[in-house]
């Protein structure tokens, strides 16, 4: 069996996987949960057609002036599958936090703050090198970078902090933050191993399509099996975590303003005008006893 019909087989099987998670997501209604997430499936169900379309025409002897219709059709779904991601993340922050309002508003104030950084680093990081279109693909490698190490935080906060959030390993939130998270290391691995001009059936390039068809596949299962439903927090006064949400709580909040009353100016006033009629007095009277 040749590499090239391996590969194939697979996009195929990438393709049927993206159409089967897009339904089953809509089915379950978790659009209104995610919907980021939900343009995210639609735009890759709508693109990977065509891009394997263009893709193959391209690869026909006929086929040289589609190469301009690939390049930038699929850097431009690349950017917009990044912008995606970084919204994506901040729903999955926000369903992870939603038991605890206080905390969920200064997280999703720092989570903010984060991305912004994350873009200002990747703007400074990018060489401008290259001018012209030749820079489209530094800038969307340099988005999908910085979207992609934010993923894996995001996971890594879900997997240490599951107990104390309440949050279950069948969660919704949980297994998109596993299924991001397991891409965003797939793509850092491949970059660090391959060069940029690798063979679409080279072994590398076949271990990773391997990998983005586990992570579409780790969705699926999570919209096919049943979610548990999230019960209300119930937590001792003692729990840090219920304190910290207590203080996070009362951040921002302006408390009760209480009137402090000035003293009264006629008062002060008054008594100076008695001690001055005391010396005035005292002054006339030692000038009568003169005379």
């Amino acid at each position: 069996m040749s590499s090239g019909f391996v590969m194939s087989a697979m996009s195929v099987s990438e393709f049927l996987l993206w159409i089967t998670l897009g339904l089953l997501f809509w089915k379950k209604r978790l659009a209104r949960r995610f919907p980021a997430m939900g343009a995210y499936l639609g735009l890759h169900v709508a693109s990977t057609p065509f891009l394997l379309a263009v893709l193959y025409a391209q690869s026909r002897p006929w086929g040289h002036a589609y190469f301009s219709v690939y390049f930038f059709s699929y850097w431009a779904i690349y950017i917009v599958s990044a912008v995606l991601l970084f919204f994506i993340c901040l729903e999955v922050f926000r369903s992870a936090l939603s038991a605890f309002p206080g905390l969920l508003r200064i997280g999703v104030a720092l989570f903010r703050w984060a991305i912004l950084i994350s873009l200002i680093v990747t703007f400074f990081s990018i060489s401008f090198v290259h001018f012209g279109v030749h820079i489209i693909p530094e800038v969307a490698d340099g988005l999908m970078r910085a979207v992609g190490v934010l993923t894996l935080c995001l996971l890594a906060f879900l997997c240490l902090g599951m107990n104390a959030l309440r949050l279950s390993a069948r969660d919704a939130a949980f297994g998109i933050a596993l299924g991001f998270g397991l891409m965003s290391a797939n793509d850092f691995t491949f970059a660090s191993l391959v060069s940029s001009h690798v063979s679409l059936t080279a072994p590398l390039q076949l271990a990773y399509e391997s990998l983005v068809l586990v992570a579409l596949f780790i969705w699926t299962v999570y919209c096919v099996l049943p979610e548990p439903v999230r019960k209300p927090v119930v937590m001792p006064v003692s729990s840090t975590i219920y304190r910290w949400n207590e203080i996070a709580s009362a951040l921002g909040h302006t408390g009760t303003q209480v009137a402090v009353q000035q003293p009264a100016n006629g008062f002060f006033l008054t008594d100076v005008e008695k001690v001055v009629e005391k010396v005035l007095n005292r002054n006339f009277k030692g000038r009568e006893s003169e005379l």
